[in-house]
């Protein structure tokens, strides 16, 4: 009898034992990147993989381990060779290949699609059309080969075109693959640290960006997404989009937009206006992004170029009750550690198999973003967007990063 009872506790304490090993077990993954060089997407991503989160190898030690890299659009700058040379990776010439590291079954975790600073085409609308649908495509087919699928994170923009941005988010459901997309700026650091109320109704939010539309912009978009969804109820998706150029900016004040939730923005910015100018001295060519949404909510987000160097918010309550905030991104070169939020919760996806974020709000902003720059290239003209009602509950909320600046 205390044989048996030896048996069974040594059968429990090894059952235990092997599943903290299990679960404390790296998870392999593959990146399909457009280049790697020093301070791109896929440098300030992927290296944290290899450098520690803090890029400097004392910091905390990712769970993932990158085993395989495919580039599809390698440049001279491109360190992907010595970086395998060091860490032991493989770069593979198909993505195929770096999914089955030539086994010919699926034998990686999790899939990174980075493109950001490819030399790909530039659209009509000015758009980088990047590759992504093509790339997600290939990754598709080894998963539908294998049965099998694993969590895949594609970095900023879904896609460039709305067609291909709905293929990869219908596919992702049909195939119920984990997806997450976007960008860092939802999860970095907030000046002061307020979200939005999930108990109240939202009547209006304003953004300040900067520089390019296509890339910057769609952080901006980002930033007040993160924000929208949090409302009471939750997303309804967006029923219009309006660009505004020049001077049509500033005379929207005071009829499109809240100039008191406009000033509040441009106050978290922490920037001043030399006394004897205005914004529209310092401003020469602003941007005006108009989203409506199909619950009354609107948002507006600026690019003022020429002042702005940050992303700000304010928002306002049907109560009228109004909050601001700076979105605070880490500026050292070094160490960019909002890009470190951003992969710790990509990581806990491929851990757990279930996204930290929803993919809806970026199939809505790289839809937005696609729709804006169609009304700018078209005579800035009111953009109907039924294909983006899009209603969806999240169950992420900011919260303080896990990492300091």
């Amino acid at each position: 009898m205390k044989i048996i009872r030896l048996l069974f506790f040594l059968l429990i304490f090894l059952n235990c034992l092997f599943s903290q090993t299990n679960q404390s077990a790296e998870k392999t993954v593959a990146a399909i990147i457009s280049d790697w060089f020093r301070y791109s997407h896929s440098d300030v991503i992927l290296s944290r993989i290899l450098k520690t989160y803090t890029l400097d190898g004392h910091g905390q030690k990712s769970q993932l381990k990158l085993v395989s890299v495919y580039r599809d659009k390698p440049t001279e700058k491109d360190m992907t060779v010595s970086l395998a040379q060091e860490y032991g990776f493989k770069i593979s010439g198909t993505i195929e290949e770096a999914l089955e590291s030539e086994t010919g079954i699926l034998s990686v975790d999790g899939v990174f699609i980075i493109t950001e600073h490819g030399k790909y085409p530039i659209s009509e609308t000015s758009q980088v059309i990047r590759p992504n649908r093509k790339l997600f495509e290939e990754v598709v087919r080894v998963f539908k080969k294998n049965k099998k699928v694993v969590p895949v994170f594609i970095d900023k923009h879904i896609a460039t075109e709305w067609d291909d941005i709905k293929w990869i988010y219908e596919t992702s459901r049909k195939l119920k693959i984990p997806l997450m997309a976007g960008s860092s700026v939802p999860v970095s650091w907030r000046y002061p640290p307020v979200d939005v109320d999930t108990h109240s109704k939202l009547k209006e939010i304003v953004g300040i960006s900067y520089h390019t539309l296509d890339g910057y912009g769609f952080h901006g978009l980002e930033m007040i997404q993160c924000l929208a969804e949090q409302r009471k109820g939750g997303e309804t998706g967006i029923k219009s989009v309006q660009c505004l150029t020049g001077n049509k900016v500033w005379e929207a004040a005071g009829k499109l937009f809240d100039k008191d939730l406009f000033n509040m923005a441009i106050e978290r910015t922490g920037r001043k206006i030399p006394e004897g100018k205005n914004l529209n001295d310092l401003v020469k060519e602003p941007v005006l992004f108009v989203i409506n949404y199909y619950d009354g909510l609107r948002g507006f987000l600026f690019t003022l170029n020429g002042f702005a160097n940050q992303w700000t918010a304010a928002w306002k309550y049907e109560d009228k009750k109004m909050e601001s905030t700076l979105f605070k991104l880490d500026e050292n070169l070094s160490t960019l550690m909002h890009f470190a939020n951003q992969v710790l919760g990509v990581e806990k996806m491929i851990l757990s198999g279930k996204p930290s974020w929803p993919i809806e709000r970026t199939v809505l902003t790289s839809g937005a973003l696609n729709a804006l720059l169609i009304s700018k290239a078209n005579s800035e003209k009111v953009i109907d967007t039924p294909h983006l009602r899009i209603k969806y509950k999240s169950d992420w909320r900011w919260k303080e990063p896990a990492f300091r600046q």
